[in-house]
This record gives C-alpha cells, structure tokens and sequence, in this order.
C-alpha cells in the first residue's frame, strides 16, 4: 500500500479508537437511545442526498440497520451509559469476529479453519476472565451489553453476506447512509418507552455545546468520514491488505480512554483484554502466517 493510503488507514483507526471516549462524553448528558436516534439522523442526512442508494431492496436495508443501528448502538450506548469503561468496551466489541464466525456456520454452513478455532478459544478465555474477574470500574449490565451489542454486530455482518449471496453487489458507504434512515424511528420509540418524554425534554432543552460536537462527530467524523475513507481502501487494495488495521482500533481504544478519562484496566482486565485481542490476531493473520512458514519451509527444500 502506498504511504498516502497507510495515513488514512490510520486515521480511520484513530477516529474509530476515539469513538468509544466521543460515547462516553455524549451518553453523560444525552440518554443513550436518544443519541442514537441522534445519531443516525445526522448520519442520513444530507449525505442520502450525495450517496447513491445501493442496489439492495428495503427489507434488506431494514434487517442490516436493525442489527448493526438499533442493535449494536443501542446497546454500546447504553452498555457504557451504565458503566462499561470506554476502552474495555473497544475490546469487549471485537468479540463480534467470534461471534460472526459462529452465526456463519449456523446460517450459512461456513466452516472453520484450524486459526480461527484457535482464535475463538483464545478470545472467550479472554472474554470469561474480564467477565469474572473483580473489577471495581466495570459493571455486569454494562459488560452483558457490550457481548449483545458484539453479537448485533455479528448479526449484521452476516446480513452483509446473505445481501450478498442474494446476488446483489455491497457497496459500504451507500449502505451505511442509506439504512442509517431506518433506526432514527425504532430508536425514538425505544427513548419514549425506556428514557420517558421528560428525560428526552430535559435533554434537547438543556442540549449543550459538547452534546453537539458528540452527536457530530459520531455521525460525520466516526460514520461518514470513517466508512466512507474505509470504502475508499477497501476498492483500492485487497480486504486481506486492509481489515488487519482495524486490529488497531481497540489498542487506540484503550489508549485514549486511558489519556483522556483516567480509565485504568485491572490486572485480570488486563490480561483478558490481551487474551481476545490475541485470538482476534490469531483469526485475521492466522492462516497467512502458517502459509507464509510453509512456502518458506518449501523454498529450503
């Protein structure tokens, strides 16, 4: 890849690393439903006025916004709103490779490779020790959340392929705007039930400055920005050139909760955390590591 498109790579990953504080700060004064709705409707519009709808029929639109928007970000919102640390949350969300593996050979019948066995095993030990493990600054609720809202986003992923296996052609970007139209609806009719009109009231009558750049960096800077420079990527270079970057999203996760909102993880936290990041190397980078060794290991024959 050439430097230019490695910057922007690394730029995607700040801005996604980053993300997880932007919640933080936004879900301690708008109620989370809310800022997805929030959310989702900065994400669509205009931009569905610039992007070109993907070929994909509305039901399809539908399932993905419900799982990866009113799923997903739904429940990561209110995970964090009720006490998952941002950074933890970055790592706990990558469990979703784990998960879309198996959702994959429930649905579609896919099977698994030796590496990706070996990386699930590896991420639930992590997942199981900073589940159990004591932590002072972690809730239970907010750490149940954070698995759904990495199952959600499993789900979606697997709503990805079946458009595929439909027969129609996925483009990212479009889809990202188009569907983000869908859960502004669900999402306030979640806030009226869960959060009540009077937190919804007092929330857009005392909406203040810091509210608003939350909301618009999640919309512009973390959606639009982000999915759309990663599109760019993704039809520049091979998948397999560009999906490893995102392995440093929860390291930049971490590392930004960590400077700008003192989170500290435990030792057990720790350790779990190094245990699914491990397994999620293990699944990306697994069979190509073990192809490397054996072409080597040919080559000296």
């Amino acid at each position: 890849m050439p430097l230019t498109d490695i910057a922007q790579a690394l730029a995607i990953v700040l801005v996604w690393g980053v993300n997880f504080v932007v919640i933080k700060w936004g879900v301690a004064d708008v109620p989370p439903l809310l800022l997805g709705a929030l959310r989702f409707t900065l994400a669509a519009l205009p931009a569905v006025l610039l992007v070109r709808r993907p070929a994909v029929p509305w039901h399809w639109l539908a399932a993905y916004a419900l799982t990866v928007g009113v799923g997903q970000f739904g429940l990561l919102f209110s995970a964090i709103k009720l006490g998952m640390p941002a950074g933890l949350a970055s790592v706990v969300l990558q469990a979703q490779a784990f998960f879309t593996l198996l959702l994959a050979s429930l649905v579609l019948g896919e099977r698994w490779k030796a590496a990706q066995l070996v990386g699930l095993l590896c991420a639930l030990a992590g997942l199981t020790l900073i589940g159990v493990g004591k932590s002072g600054n972690m809730t239970l609720i907010g750490f149940a959340l954070t698995v759904a809202a990495a199952l959600s986003w499993a789900a979606s992923n697997v709503v990805v392929r079946l458009i595929g296996r439909a027969g129609y052609r996925v483009e990212p970007l479009g889809l990202v705007v188009w569907s983000s139209l869908i859960p502004p609806v669900p999402f306030l009719l979640l806030s009226l039930w869960l959060e009540g009109g009077e937190r919804i009231a007092a929330a857009l009558g005392h909406f203040s400055l810091s509210s608003l750049l939350a909301v618009a960096y999640l919309a512009f800077v973390a959606t639009l920005f982000g999915y759309g420079l990663w599109s760019r990527l993704l039809a520049r270079h091979a998948a397999n050139k560009v999906a490893p970057f995102s392995l440093l999203v929860p390291v930049v996760g971490l590392a930004a909760a960590s400077l700008l909102l003192g989170e500290r993880l435990s030792a057990g936290q720790a350790v779990g955390s190094l245990l699914l990041l491990g397994g999620l190397v293990i699944n990306v980078l697994g069979e190509r590591l073990r192809d490397y060794w054996r072409q080597r290991e040919a080559a000296g024959a």
